[in-house]
């Protein structure tokens, strides 16, 4: 029997502890390893190579949205499943534009959770029933309006921190200082406000927050 693989990320260890045994209850399935932050995930995707990772939304670092992204980029086979607190429509759009195959909520009984986790080793896309209808809709709406969202409003808070320091000329170490972060994190800030902006550079994106009074002194 192929086992599946699978890497759990969330901050809270009495959670990954529970879903390690929920898990590892199945024969097929086992737990290669648990992350608390995005920077550990990622360092632990590359060297453990798990089918599944099931991931938070809410990191101390990077967000799971960010991670995802990155995690995808770098390791396209691997299935990412969002396991959160959160139904807001956007962030589960989010999630699945970042390459998510399936979301799910923390409240879930233990067969939702074996079940997705079966779904997205077979390759298929797993909703919990209570948000399928919400996405849906929110995929519908989005198609409508021609995704005319301003780019600015897709930055998190971190990430506005980070543009703010941009222009007024720090550099990564400087920032890195500033909001107390690993310079490895800030840089990933900046890769992930460059690429929502759809700029080039930071003297692109410094441009870009003063034309469009993003930042203010």
């Amino acid at each position: 029997m192929t086992q599946i693989r699978i890497l759990l990320v969330d901050d809270h260890p009495l959670l990954r502890q529970g879903i390690r045994k929920v898990l590892e209850f199945e024969p097929e399935m086992k737990v290669v390893g648990e992350a608390g932050t995005g920077e550990e995930a990622l360092k632990l995707a590359r060297n453990l190579q798990p089918l599944i990772i099931i991931m938070d939304i809410n990191l101390p670092d990077i967000s799971g949205i960010e991670t995802t992204r990155l995690i995808k980029t770098e390791l396209p086979d691997t299935k990412v499943l969002a396991l959160t607190i959160h139904d807001n429509d956007e962030y589960v759009v989010q999630m699945v534009r970042a390459g998510a195959t399936g979301y799910i909520l923390k409240d879930v009984d233990p067969g939702g959770l074996v079940k997705a986790v079966r779904a997205a080793a077979a390759g298929e896309s797993y909703l919990s029933p209570s948000i399928a209808g919400k996405v849906f809709d929110a995929l519908n709406r989005l198609a409508r309006q021609g995704e005319s969202r301003p780019r600015e409003r897709l930055l998190t808070n971190r990430e506005q921190e980070v543009l703010e320091l941009i222009v007024q000329g720090c550099s990564n170490a400087k920032i890195a200082e500033l909001l107390v972060i690993s310079e490895k994190t800030v840089k990933n800030h900046v890769t992930s406000v460059l690429r929502k902006l759809d700029v080039k550079d930071r003297t692109q994106a410094a441009v870009y927050a003063l034309k469009n009074k993003l930042v203010h002194f």
